[in-house]
């Protein structure tokens, strides 16, 4: 079941566009905040946008914008914006699609269909993707070695990146840290457990809230480190 996510702040047409969709057999997910709807844009997996110009928070064009530079499924504009010069920012900023309001909600769902299919036909050519793990605010690219957090990419030293994505692959294990050891830097510890320590301290003070509470990766006491799913 194709993932559509809906970024509008005019929930009458939100929830009218998610029954036409849902209806057709899509999965719908509806954000009426700019700055929430790019978050769950950048954090979530889903295969389609459809994205409003005019919303609190982070404005449609912004939130396009950032979409495209990471992820290369289809976007549609809608607004009631008529005039040219719109449409080609809009465009231009990389969307595949631009609807003036008001439209009909068939239409919408109309070129939902044929951008998915278009996109799925593109992908079935030999485009590959990515390789990505996504938990919570923590988006990991295993492809092209870039992490993000809450849709900031944030820089990783090799073993920091191997030792987290090592972690975030095996959610709620429990490793000791001569596994982590010899999984990240394969050899025996000798005794240099340490290491493992002060890379764990540097991925928690990227990826962490608060460092002293992690939310991602937790210390058990006497054993080693789990990865909270």
């Amino acid at each position: 079941m194709s993932k559509v996510l809906i970024i509008e702040d005019e929930e009458a047409i939100a929830s009218l566009e998610k029954d036409y969709l849902e209806l057709s057999g899509f999965e719908v997910t509806i954000e009426t905040d700019g700055a929430r709807g790019l978050a769950l844009a950048l954090n979530e997996d889903f295969d389609i946008f459809i994205l409003d110009l005019m919303l609190p928070g982070v404005g449609g064009y912004e939130i396009c914008k950032r979409i495209r530079e990471e992820k290369d499924v289809p976007i549609l504009m809608v607004s009631a914006k008529k005039d040219d010069i719109d449409k080609i920012r809009g465009l231009g900023l990389g969307a595949d699609d631009y609807i003036t309001k008001p439209f009909s909600p068939s239409e919408l769902v109309a070129r939902v269909k044929a951008h998915l299919s278009r996109y799925e036909r593109l992908i079935g050519s030999g485009a590959v993707k990515n390789d990505v793990i996504t938990i919570r605010g923590l988006k990991i690219d295993k492809t092209a070695r870039r992490v993000w957090v809450n849709g900031v990419e944030t820089q990783f030293t090799t073993k920091e990146f191997d030792l987290l994505t090592f972690l975030a692959e095996n959610p709620d294990h429990v490793f000791t840290k001569e596994e982590l050891f010899r999984k990240i830097w394969n050899m025996d510890s000798v005794g240099d457990i340490a290491t493992v320590t002060v890379h764990i301290k540097k991925i928690r003070e990227k990826i962490e809230f608060d460092s002293s509470h992690p939310q991602y990766i937790e210390t058990i006491w006497g054993v080693g480190y789990r990865f909270k799913a």
